[in-house]
Parts: structure tokens; sequence; C-alpha cells
């Protein structure tokens, strides 16, 4: 190992030492000496903290155990919303109709997620059923550009609709079923699923 690596490596070592002594030892009368949202912003890089501001946190181990806190919490989330961008699929349920005509008048159904609604509305005697992406999905604008082949699945793993999205993020076809799509879904367990098909 060259020797500035070796002093790298010491200074590191050192640094993390000190830090861990510092959380660990409670500071008589010790109380948070600087707010979240300051805090915030020198994590962000939209201001970085002043000479003063430094000293404060470092000779505060409330505040710099805060200060961590707001770090790791920051990581995790940074880490949620890039998982977000993978869209795997998403599933719903029927709620409970509370009468036999309001269920065969069903017109939407929303998966337990939010992002899919499966609109149907009654066409020629029978139906047709849309398939509707919400624009708040944090994968929308993937979706959108890529334009996967995507399906809608019932309970019982038969197609309902297969298709691209549009522009305006629909897919749209003819109810398959000789069933209104209430009582569709209620013979086979009132769950439905949108996902990728598979290349």
């Amino acid at each position: 190992m060259k020797e500035n690596d070796l002093n790298s490596a010491q200074d590191d070592l050192d640094a993390r030492l000190q830090e861990r002594l510092l959380l660990s030892h409670p500071t008589p009368g010790d109380r948070l000496m600087l707010a979240d949202a300051t805090l915030l912003a020198a994590l962000d890089g939209t201001r970085p903290l002043t000479p003063n501001e430094r000293q404060a946190l470092s000779a505060s181990p409330l505040t710099l155990r805060r200060f961590r806190q707001l770090s790791l919490e920051r990581h995790a989330s940074a880490q949620a919303a890039a998982n977000d961008l993978i869209w795997t699929g998403s599933s719903g349920m029927l709620r409970a109709a509370s009468t036999a005509s309001a269920a065969e008048a069903l017109e939407s159904l929303v998966t337990d997620d939010g992002h899919w609604t499966l609109h149907f509305l009654p066409q020629d005697g029978g139906w047709q059923v849309i398939l509707s992406l919400s624009a708040e999905a944090p994968f929308a604008a993937r979706l959108l550009r890529e334009q996967p082949q995507l399906r809608v699945i019932d309970g019982g793993g038969a197609i309902v609709l297969q298709g691209r999205l549009d522009a305006d993020g629909e897919c749209e076809r003819t109810w398959p079923f000789a069933t209104a799509p209430a009582s569709h879904f209620q013979l086979y367990g009132a769950g439905f699923a949108v996902e990728p098909v598979a290349p």
C-alpha cells in the first residue's frame, strides 16, 4: 500500500473513531443547536453550513446525531424512489357491492397502489374496458416512453385486456367475457392485476 493511501485510510479511521466517541458520550446541557431545515439544506447542497454552524454541529452530539439520522433517512428515501421507477406489477380487489344492481353497474376498479384504473363503459349490449395509468405514478414517464406490452388478468389468471398504452396512458379493448364485469370478478376471487408481458 502506498504511503498516501495508508495516510488516507488512517485519517478515515481517525474520523470514524472521533465521530463514534462524540456520538456515544452525552454532553451536559446538550440540545439541538441547528434546525432540521438548516441540516437538510446542507445535505441537499442548497446551502452549506456557515463556520459557526459547523462548529455548533461538531460541539453538540445531539445535533450531530440528528444530522446523521436525517442523512440516513434521505438516503433511504432516495433508494426507495429509485426502486419505484422499476415497476413489476400492480394488483387490486373488487370492493363488495351493496346490491346486485350496484354490482352490475360497476364503473371502475383501482389498483391498491393507486397507479392504475380499469374503467367499464356499457357499449352495444356489452362493455368496453379501459386501462388508464395515473400521471402521478413514479414509473409513468418510463412506461409511456418505452411502450411495453401490458395485460390485465382476473383472479383466475384469464386475460381481461392486453395491449400497449397510447399517448394518453390508456389502453382500450372490448370486454371479453359474457358476464358483467362485477359478476365476473366476483366469480374469480374478486382480484385483478396489471402486469408487464414478458418479452
